[in-house]
């Protein structure tokens, strides 16, 4: 087994262009990469939000359930504990109906009892680190999802809450959060970078 002795990373914009080139010793370079990246596209925030919109931004990254997980990431770093996610995603191709994803989600009934499973010494599935995510997501924050690609019955088996109005429940979301609550809109989901100062 060979080390690392160089290291290269780059940061793009949303059309995929290439915007800076880092490269050297692997820890310092991708350091620098970071602090870059913070700097020019990452957006602070002074709180946590009661209520964020997101998406996955649209066709083709919003193809199944798996890849909608991605948007609900980027959202659960600026809402607020117990706070609500909202999730608009096609999901065209489903969950998927390949790969082990939509079958391990029922293999527990609850988000919490999923990490432990995964958590277990010597328990490796593929597709498991996505399954995790979409856990420790549903751990802090309830995660409502309207995906026209599947029906309700689909998205209760992946232990989300299906929508049919995003509007109306958004509204919903913030009268129960009450009379001061908060909405951060994410409408290119995972390609917009929210975090806490």
């Amino acid at each position: 087994m060979t080390g690392v002795d160089f290291s290269v990373d780059v940061t793009l914009n949303r059309d995929q262009k290439i915007t800076a080139a880092f490269a050297g010793d692997l820890f310092q370079e991708h350091a620098a990469a970071c602090s870059s990246a913070r700097e020019k596209v990452m957006r602070a925030v002074d709180a946590p939000f009661d209520v964020v919109l997101t998406t996955n931004s649209g066709y083709p990254l919003d193809q199944n359930l798996y890849q909608a997980v991605k948007g609900m990431s980027a959202a659960v770093k600026v809402v607020k504990d117990g706070g609500t996610i909202i999730c608009a995603a096609e999901c065209r191709d489903g969950i998927p109906n390949h790969g082990p994803y939509g079958e391990l989600l029922t293999t527990r009934e609850t988000p919490r009892e999923l990490l432990e499973m995964i958590m277990t010494p010597g328990f490796s599935r593929a597709d498991q680190w996505q399954v995790q995510i979409q856990a420790q997501i549903q751990t802090k924050a309830r995660v409502l999802v309207k995906a026209d690609g599947l029906s309700r019955d689909q998205l209760r088996a992946a232990k989300f809450d299906p929508v049919g109005d995003v509007s109306e429940s958004v509204k919903d979301a913030l009268a129960a959060a009450g009379p001061n609550s908060t909405l951060c809109v994410l409408p290119q989901g995972p390609q917009t970078v929210p975090y806490l100062k």
